[in-house]
């Protein structure tokens, strides 16, 4: 018998949406990061965040958004928003009564990402230059 990915602990796709509505409702109610998406269509956003949370849980399907780092170019995020952005995504997860293995899992996995999120002096993500 296979073992059961990450994706399928949580509770699949619908969970996976009904996270990041919690996670997106706390983030919005953030005054450090609810500037990041003044110009955002927040039901693509979480439809898309769905989608990649999915994809890093080893959910069927591929995620079709674009590089991280050049889809996040110009956004000057840095590491203290970044936290943040940890810190709402774990609360939302305990709000969903993940378990901490499983939220430790979740947060290995978008944590593998910060490089290519956080931008560098030169308002670049920190992988995006070589």
């Amino acid at each position: 018998m296979p073992e059961e990915t990450l994706y399928h602990r949580l509770g699949g796709r619908d969970a996976i949406a009904s996270v990041v509505d919690a996670f997106y409702d706390r983030v919005l109610a953030d005054d450090r990061l609810a500037p990041y998406f003044e110009d955002t269509d927040m039901a693509k956003q979480r439809a898309h965040q769905t989608q990649f949370i999915a994809a890093v849980t080893g959910g069927p399907g591929e995620y079709d958004g674009g590089e991280m780092d050049e889809v996040h170019e110009g956004m000057d995020i840095d590491h203290e928003a970044y936290d943040a952005i940890e810190e709402h995504l774990d609360a939302a997860l305990v709000e969903h009564d993940v378990p901490a293995a499983d939220r430790a899992d979740v947060e290995a996995a978008i944590e593998s990402f910060r490089d290519d999120i956080v931008a560098d002096e030169y308002g670049t993500a920190a992988s995006g230059t070589a």
